[in-house]
């Protein structure tokens, strides 16, 4: 396992770390990220990584609704937690009155069966949760459990615009780390490389996720891209090539990947091994520019399946449309692409769609959805019958 500086801490980070958002399914039936998982694959999963020299482990409040850190917090047993930092997020959502800060952390510790927390986030900071956090005192509090030992170490995550990441770096002289969504498609996106360059500079260390795009990175390519990674000149899968992207570039201390089968422990750790500083040529880098301006006229929808726009109201599986649309243009595979949007019930389809908005206004992406729906129930879904 190659390690890396962690900021300005004196303690280095494995180039992987683990994300716990995609743990395995539970079965064939079970939704992606829902809260069906197979603990004891999952579990398995976790030690594996950190038996091949993964030290950091990443998860949160809501991920696998709310079933993600128990997991985790099993997996840690058995003298797992000694060898790891642990990271996990304060869900800021939930956040009304100061007191809300001690009642949220010990929920959290008591399921991670941890005494402490080594690196603590606010979590998904944007326009609204920042404010609302920084007025009810976050970061004095912060300072206090820091002080007692219920914490290590303050970040955040981020999921806004280039221009509050900075106020927020800037807002506060002793954050840690943060992290922010990376990868060789969003060079310019909410923080982007500016914001990554930015918070390096003020010696904040910096964490990514999201390197594989929600897997899209990860997928066989439709031929107008294949190309060009038939012409690298070392052969890399899809997956890493955007891992040594993103590790070739100094400002990163640790890269998160969301794993769901034990493969991917195994091919991400194979990946992390030969990373380094550096690593891709300057013809590979320009192929990866290549790569995306292909791909950015290829793919007309920006998510993610980070899932922060579900569950909605009125039932709609707004991923798995999206998904289903992407890939619909992205391969031209219309057909296969309907097939498996109706392979959903119909309760999930995009047509229940109310436009009420509130997925909008939790979509870190800025997607308008209730239009985007729209075109993909007019492509995926039944034809209507002439009158």
């Amino acid at each position: 396992m190659e390690y890396r500086k962690f900021g300005k801490l004196d303690w280095e980070v494995s180039a992987l770390g683990f994300g716990a958002m995609r743990l395995p399914p539970g079965g064939e039936n079970a939704a992606p990220m829902g809260p069906d998982v197979d603990e004891a694959l999952a579990v398995s999963m976790i030690r594996q990584a950190i038996d091949k020299g993964v030290n950091y482990v990443d998860t949160a409040y809501p991920y696998h609704a709310g079933k993600s850190e128990e997991i985790v917090g099993k997996a840690l047993k058995d003298g797992f937690r000694q060898k790891v930092r642990l990271a996990t997020k304060m869900p800021s959502w939930f956040m009304n009155r100061y007191d809300d800060f001690d009642k949220y952390l010990a929920e959290q510790m008591k399921k991670l069966q941890t005494d402490h927390i080594d690196f603590y986030l606010l979590h998904s900071m944007n326009k609204d949760l920042w404010p609302k956090l920084r007025d009810l005192d976050v970061l004095k509090w912060a300072e206090g459990a820091i002080a007692d030992g219920r914490i290590g170490h303050i970040g955040f995550s981020f999921h806004d615009s280039l221009e509050l990441f900075k106020e927020i770096v800037d807002a506060y002289d002793k954050w840690t780390f943060c992290q922010i969504q990376y990868n060789y498609m969003d060079i310019e996106y909410q923080a982007g490389t500016e914001g990554l360059r930015y918070a390096a500079q003020k010696g904040l260390a910096v964490v990514i996720m999201e390197p594989l795009r929600g897997g899209q990175l990860s997928k066989e390519q439709p031929p107008v891209v294949k190309k060009f990674f038939e012409s690298m000149p070392v052969k890399r899968t899809p997956a890493d090539l955007a891992l040594q992207w993103i590790w070739s570039q100094p400002e990163v201390s640790v890269v998160l990947s969301g794993m769901s089968e034990m493969k991917h422990v195994l091919e991400n750790v194979a990946s992390a091994e030969k990373s380094g500083i550096g690593m891709l040529r300057d013809e590979e880098i320009a192929i990866v520019d290549r790569i995306r301006e292909k791909y950015r006229e290829l793919s007309p929808i920006p998510c993610t399946n980070c899932n922060y726009c579900m569950p909605c109201p009125n039932g709609v599986d707004i991923p798995y449309a999206f998904a289903q649309y992407n890939d619909a243009v992205i391969y031209d595979d219309a057909r296969t692409a309907r097939f498996r949007y109706r392979q959903n019930p119909k309760e999930k389809w995009g047509d229940k769609c109310e436009e009420c908005g509130e997925c909008e206004e939790k979509c870190p992406q800025g997607i308008e959805i209730s239009q985007w729906l729209k075109k993909a129930h007019e492509l995926l879904g039944p034809k209507k019958k002439a009158s």
